[in-house]
């Protein structure tokens, strides 16, 4: 029987019983470069840190057990990650992309994916014809569910069988909602994106990115990819992730506690124009959250009436920080037109939803008293 996701945060099943590393509690920091060997042929299992160093072994065992992969591989932030991620294409490959993607992986995928002959087709993958958009060089579909920042929610199963019936890779950003509320592997997909800096490290404190596999050949070749380009993650940086994971559980569901209240708060105010939060019974992804998720997160995005009462609301606010990133214990405000998104074209900005008034919340621990006192006096000086 599989053990709870609150256990495996905190422990590594194929350790248990030793007393490896002097029998320590906290996975030692195995701050090197390079292995000595005791003779020619004789490896310790390590020779070089580019290739592979066991405080990140240890955090990507840990980070494939959370998602139910068969290998994880840990990297230098998100974007990295993805980055490594499309070396498995080649030149004429076709990706079907969620058009409300994170800021940074459009600005990838258009400016250096493009480049190097890779063709992009964007949908919003929670209502549109994916299957009509796939072509004969078609290789994958990448997706974000819920997406960044309007929180559109896809169907992880339903576009895991499409996949499946063209021979595509699914591709599952789940950086929103992290391995503690969903598991897409578990659903279909072949591979999971994280930017561990978010909810996996939780301490806004260090960057960190993350794939997932199930896939044997995809496994095989991003070991070779990883250890040929070497954005693999320093040795501290991995015992931090490592250190966060193990309150991910409770951040996890504080944070949502928090986010659940806000979003109906915000509701009642009358500046604010709609809120976007799929755990609102109207959101129109909050039936499928239910079936693939456990929960439904801490991220939120709102449209006030007015541009100016936006910029208002990000000049006073003062606990709550005016902020880029996501997923740690502090609550964050991001302005995605000048911040997330800003290398988004305008257009594509505006069709996808994202306006001069749009602000998104990521909600931390506080206590939500004081995140409440704090947004009323904010909302309540609006001019």
């Amino acid at each position: 029987m599989e053990r709870g996701i609150n256990t495996r945060c905190l422990h590594l099943e194929e350790t248990e019983g030793k007393t490896d590393n002097y029998g320590a509690l906290s996975y030692p920091i195995y701050q090197t470069a390079t292995y000595a060997h005791a003779g020619v042929g004789k490896s310790t299992g390590y020779d070089y840190s580019r290739l592979q160093n066991p405080t990140r072994e240890q955090l990507e065992k840990v980070v494939a057990s959370l998602e139910g992969g068969i290998d994880a591989f840990a990297l230098s932030s998100g974007m990295a990650a993805i980055t490594l991620l499309m070396e498995i294409f080649k030149p004429g490959d076709h990706i079907i992309a969620e058009a409300d993607l994170y800021g940074g992986s459009v600005r990838l995928f258009d400016n250096v994916s493009k480049k190097n002959g890779y063709e992009f087709t964007y949908l919003n993958c929670s209502r549109d014809d994916i299957e009509g958009a796939i072509k004969e060089n078609t290789k994958a579909v990448y997706i974000e569910t819920p997406t960044n920042p309007m929180m559109n929610v896809s169907d992880i199963s339903k576009i895991a069988e499409i996949a499946k019936r063209h021979g595509l890779y699914l591709i599952v950003d789940n950086t929103f909602l992290s391995p503690y509320f969903q598991n897409p592997l578990k659903l279909g997909a072949d591979i999971v994106i994280h930017s561990g800096t978010k909810f996996l490290g939780g301490h806004n404190d260090t960057l960190a990115g993350f794939i997932v596999t199930n896939n044997e050949e995809v496994q095989e070749k991003l070991r070779f990819i990883i250890k040929t380009t070497g954005a693999g993650l320093a040795p501290f940086d991995c015992w931090l992730i490592l250190r966060g994971i193990k309150t991910l559980g409770i951040r996890m569901e504080r944070s949502q506690e928090n986010a659940i209240k806000i979003a109906n708060w915000l509701k009642e105010q009358p500046v604010v124009k709609h809120v976007y939060y799929p755990g609102l019974p109207e959101h129109p992804g909050y039936e499928i959250m239910k079936k693939q998720a456990r929960g439904f997160g801490a991220m939120l995005t709102f449209d006030v009436d007015t541009e100016p009462h936006a910029l208002q609301i990000l000049e006073s606010v003062r606990m709550i920080k005016f902020a880029e990133s996501l997923g740690g214990v502090e609550t964050l405000i991001t302005y995605p037109t000048t911040q997330t998104h800003a290398d988004v074209p305008e257009k594509v900005r505006l069709k996808n939803g994202i306006t001069p008034c749009t602000l998104r919340l990521s909600v931390g621990i506080e206590d939500i008293e004081d995140l409440l006192a704090e947004l009323s006096k904010v909302f309540g000086e609006l001019k």
